[in-house]
């Protein structure tokens, strides 16, 4: 079966993109082996350059575990508004070669570049301008993987990393994938990779050639996509943030420094949770009608817990009371180890309406206008000149959520998460 759109899609993958910023910015760090890490006794690494990738230094290890393979490993503490910065500059980049670019990550995106050729060249010239364009505007080297879907470009621009470029065309996709592991194919994890080991499919053949009806007797709808994948196929558009599905929730979470069991440090990373959420759904004028609070413990259990208010609310001391209030229905018998705050059953609402009514509902009507004006005051200084830079007096002893960058992230719209 083939493709019936018979598409050119690019996709951009950049290369070890966190630690080439570092070495890009830092001439000191070109060609040695270093691991991104958070400023927290708990980081692990989060990237590794190529050269530390070479010595077998991996993302998730613990520093101990890093140092102790490596011991000349230098660690680089992650500067998440640098990635983001420069992941917008790529992104910009991407846009003078297509209108129809798909960010998908910080650090990766699909574009459509069906058409282009008389304008732009062969999609290989294509992908040859766009890594030369963003080596001179970043430093950076980027892979990329050109064939006539999505599911094959990502492919392609693993193939050859770092700095690679792979063009896949239709009629060498099956060639491709005859005897590629199935667990190579984005979309298809450890879980599923042993539920179709199972079955004695190993390979993209095994899976495009498996009968339909017992995919989907084992895997219901999602065994007729398996299939489709197994031979390649991909009828997904690229979708441009604007056309992208709605938000549907809005959340942070922070893993704490150390496990805590003080119910007044507690609520302080709940309303510093709150206010990012809250700062956040203001800011695209979004309310959320449902609270969830997530917490870990020490021992690594984790659960969750939420609550759906009357009306809908994108007021951060709302939502924290709200998320306090489940907090302390669970009598906390463990020390906790990360925290979350999210809103769901998101709704676009009049901005005047979002911005009266919409906080404490035991406020009176002057208070909550009140309340409101003070929200709006803050969130103009915060966009401004960083987040925090204004913030409520309890938070004072702020723990730091900088955290990785959400791979939800994107560089504009709601998921553009401010980071520090």
């Amino acid at each position: 079966m083939k493709n019936t759109l018979q598409r050119t899609i690019l996709h951009m993958d950049m290369d070890a993109f966190f630690a080439s910023v570092e070495q890009a910015a830092n001439p000191g760090l070109r060609d040695r082996a270093i691991a991104i890490v958070g400023a927290g006794k708990r980081t692990v690494v989060t990237t590794a350059s190529y050269e530390a990738r070479a010595l077998g230094i991996k993302t998730g290890m613990s520093r101990f575990e890093a140092t102790k393979i490596c011991p000349q490993l230098t660690f680089v503490i992650a500067n998440n508004r640098k990635y983001t910065d420069t992941s917008v500059r790529i992104m910009k980049i991407l846009e003078e070669f297509s209108p129809l670019v798909e960010p998908c990550s910080v650090d990766e995106a699909f574009l459509d570049i069906t058409g282009t050729e008389k304008c732009l060249g062969s999609p290989e010239q294509i992908g040859r301008n766009i890594k030369t364009r963003i080596k001179e505007g970043t430093g950076l080297t980027a892979s990329i993987g050109i064939g006539p879907n999505k599911l094959i470009s990502k492919l392609a621009s693993d193939i050859e990393k770092p700095d690679g470029l792979v063009i896949v065309k239709e009629e060498d996709v099956e060639a491709l994938l005859k005897d590629l592991p199935v667990n190579e194919l984005c979309g298809i994890g450890k879980k599923t990779t042993s539920a179709l080991s199972a079955l004695g499919i190993h390979t993209c053949a095994d899976l495009g050639t498996y009968p339909i009806g017992q995919l989907r007797a084992h895997f219901g709808i999602t065994g007729e996509q398996l299939s489709l994948m197994g031979r390649g196929i991909d009828t997904r558009r690229v979708m441009t943030t604007g056309e992208q599905e709605p938000v549907k929730s809005l959340g942070h979470s922070t893993t704490l420094p150390k496990d805590v069991s003080n119910m007044e440090d507690l609520a302080r990373i709940i309303l510093q949770l709150s206010e990012a959420v809250g700062a956040r759904a203001r800011r695209y004028n979004l309310n959320g009608k449902t609270i969830t609070i997530t917490i870990r413990f020490s021992d690594f259990r984790t659960i969750t817990r939420r609550k759906t208010i009357s009306t809908p609310t994108q007021d951060s001391h709302a939502i924290s009371k709200v998320a306090l209030a489940l907090m302390d229905a669970e009598r906390l018998s463990q020390p906790v180890r990360l925290l979350g705050v999210s809103i769901s059953s998101l709704s676009n609402s009049d901005p005047d309406l979002a911005q009266h009514g919409q906080g404490d509902l035991f406020q009176d009507k002057e208070s909550r206008i009140k309340t409101d004006k003070r929200l709006a005051a803050m969130d103009r200084v915060n966009r401004r000149y960083g987040s925090a830079t204004i913030t409520w007096g309890t938070l004072f002893k702020e723990y730091d959520d900088s955290g990785v960058i959400s791979p939800a992230w994107r560089p504009s719209g709601p998921r553009k998460i401010d980071v520090k």
